[in-house]
């Protein structure tokens, strides 16, 4: 074969050469006078056309490049035929019997033999082999075709048999034989006759055993045993024979009948005479079974699940339902309706419909997914019979959820007749917790899941949004130079297609002064969890030490004053302010980021010409790390007028 070409020289030229693994063929590689390998066909094994008359190879030649490149060729091996296959009749006997008063020319037998090979090698020529001379007379055989016919009549009482030897040759002069004995039999010629008097049909499929089908009667020309006749039919069917008187015989039903097994009935009434050779007449009578509603309507399916986008159009066609009857005619023709449940939460008349003919259900609404998500029905199939059969099948509509929901915030509210601020101390720390977006999504699945991001903000980069839970937090230590009051958008989005969002904003005070412990990122709690330096703890201690010195001071002085009010005037009891107050509490609470409240007992005395501080009572909860600054809260009752 030729060699491949490849425009690259040395290693990168064609080094091999592969041939697809096959049980006939190997390759073998020569070298040309330039250098150049070529690939050789061999054959490994002997072929045989009859088998396989055609092999494709792949041949694949490879360089030796790196990286190493291929081609491949398609090779065809035609395997030309040569004479080694005799021809082969189909019988090595062929037994024939004439009766003999056949006339001239009849066909006695087709002989056929094949050949595997083609062309001139299969075409084949049928012969006499070795017969005799009255052979010849009395047969002979079309060379192209094989039929023996007859030359001269026969008579059974000169000849009773005859052994014909016969050949067939092929184009390459291998021949095959085979032999034809023909028996020469004695005339019964005249065969048995059927008369059908009567015949019912149609005949339907519940009608009663022993019916009578049909009567008919036999007769037979020829006399003695020639004349003598047995009557049958096939197995296997539902009807039999019954002799009456001579020759005469009905037919009748055995068993009950069914049209949707079977229709129709072709019954094959068989006479054979007594005669030498017996002569049989078969005569058909075909019987048709009428239908009867015996079947009822029957669905493909027990049950249908359906899915339905919501949102969809009024009169949407959304899945048919589909039953079948095995009966005919107007006992076959099936009519569909809705069967509505007991007790549904919605009409099914306002949801559904059906097409009675076809079996098509269509939304007669649009369906939403947030108020149904699913609602189920029988549908009913009847046919038109008499008395008329149904069945049914369950039928559940499901809702497929659309975006069709933006994002609800719930915290902090925006429609609320203050806006809700957040307070901060300047003193925060990078990842201190400002505040939370809440937020739902009335999807489901993909619809509903939300994602937060800060979408303006007056200081950017001060604050972050986590983007899966929406805390806001300090993203770096604030400054003197940071504005004291932030304004954030926080934009709220969800993950349907195509995605809905909301947005919220945010205001945040920057305060100072305020001493308010952190929520630590969740990054920090472990760092958190460590233990606390030893100077810390001192430090801690001695400022406890420090208030509870104060407060026991403040505490003595109160008593003091009230033991000396208490000898001058009422006894035991605190005098009544001479002026109105709004309240005897004041709270400060926390609002958004404070996680403690305060609350002031306030007792003014009047008269004395200043306001005195009678009783100081705080409740705060008490957080880990958290701790009472006295200097601050002196400077936040001189706020509110106390000395």
């Amino acid at each position: 074969m030729d060699s491949a070409q490849d425009l690259d020289v040395g290693k990168n030229g064609v080094q091999n050469y592969t041939l697809n693994p096959n049980l006939h063929f190997h390759l073998k590689l020569q070298d040309s006078e330039d250098g150049r390998k070529y690939p050789e066909l061999l054959l490994d094994q002997p072929l045989d056309r009859e088998k396989e008359p055609e092999l494709r190879l792949t041949l694949t030649a490879l360089d030796g490049g790196s990286p190493p490149r291929s081609g491949t060729a398609l090779v065809s091996v035609l395997v030309l035929d040569i004479n080694d296959n005799a021809p082969q009749f189909e019988r090595s006997v062929y037994e024939v019997p004439i009766p003999e008063n056949s006339p001239l020319d009849f066909l006695v037998v087709r002989v056929s033999a094949t050949d595997l090979d083609t062309g001139i090698n299969g075409e084949l020529s049928y012969s006499f082999s070795h017969v005799s001379r009255d052979i010849q007379k009395t047969f002979e055989i079309h060379p192209i075709s094989g039929e023996v016919r007859l030359k001269a009549f026969l008579d059974f009482e000169l000849v009773q048999s005859y052994t014909i030897n016969i050949q067939a040759i092929d184009g390459g002069s291998l021949s095959g034989k085979s032999v034809i004995l023909v028996r020469v039999v004695d005339v019964n010629d005249n065969p048995p006759e059927v008369v059908v008097t009567s015949l019912t049909s149609p005949i339907p499929e519940n009608s009663s055993p022993e019916m009578v089908v049909a009567v008919f009667s036999l007769r037979d020309q020829d006399s003695g045993d020639n004349g003598r006749m047995v009557c049958s039919i096939q197995d296997n069917i539902p009807f039999l024979l019954k002799p009456n008187f001579k020759n005469f015989y009905t037919l009748e039903t055995e068993s009950p009948l069914d049209r949707e097994n079977k229709a129709e009935y072709i019954i094959t009434i068989t006479v054979t005479d007594m005669g030498t050779p017996r002569l049989k007449t078969e005569h058909n009578i075909t019987v048709l079974v009428s239908d009867v509603n015996d079947n009822a309507p029957a669905f493909t399916q027990t049950s249908y699940t359906l899915w339905v986008r919501e949102n969809n159009s009024p009169a949407l066609h959304i899945g048919s339902v589909s039953a079948t009857d095995t009966d005919a005619g107007a006992n076959a023709q099936v009519t569909y309706s809705l069967l509505p449940p007991s007790d549904p939460p919605v009409p099914l008349a306002s949801l559904v419909s059906i097409n009675p003919d076809n079996g098509h259900l269509f939304a007669l609404t649009s369906l939403d997914y947030e108020a149904l998500r699913a609602f189920e029905f029988r549908v009913g199939a009847t046919d038109r019979g008499s008395p008329a059969l149904s069945s049914q099948a369950l039928v559940r509509v499901l809702v497929a959820d659309a975006n069709d929901n933006a994002p609800f915030v719930l915290y902090p509210l925006q429609n609320a007749s203050a806006p809700c601020t957040e307070l901060v101390p300047r003193a925060a720390e990078p990842g201190y917790l400002v505040t939370k977006v809440v937020a739902v999504d009335g999807d489901a699945g993909q619809n509903a899941w939300l994602s937060y991001q800060l979408l303006k903000a007056t200081e950017p980069g001060l604050f972050g949004v986590w983007a899966h839970n929406g805390e806001v937090r300090t993203a770096r230590l604030l400054s003197e130079r940071d504005a004291p009051k932030q304004r954030l958008v926080v934009l709220v989005k969800d993950n349907g297609e195509p995605p809905l969002s909301a947005s919220v904003t945010l205001h945040v005070l920057l305060v100072d002064g305020f001493s308010q412990p952190y929520l630590p990122p969740p990054e920090a709690e472990a760092a958190a969890a460590a233990p606390a330096d030893p100077l810390t703890v001192y430090l801690v201690v001695a400022l406890a030490s420090v208030s509870s010195l104060f407060l026991f001071s403040v505490l003595v002085f109160v008593a003091v004053r009230l033991c000396r009010r208490g000898g001058a005037g009422s006894a035991g009891r605190c005098p009544v302010p001479e002026g109105h107050f709004p309240g005897h509490l004041v709270d400060v609470s926390s609002t958004g980021t404070l996680s403690q409240s305060y609350q002031y007992e306030v007792c003014l005395t009047g008269g004395t010409g200043t306001r005195e501080f009678k009783v100081l009572k705080s409740v705060a909860s008490n957080h880990r790390g958290s701790m009472i600054n006295v200097e601050e809260n002196s400077d936040f009752l001189n706020g509110f007028g106390f000395n």
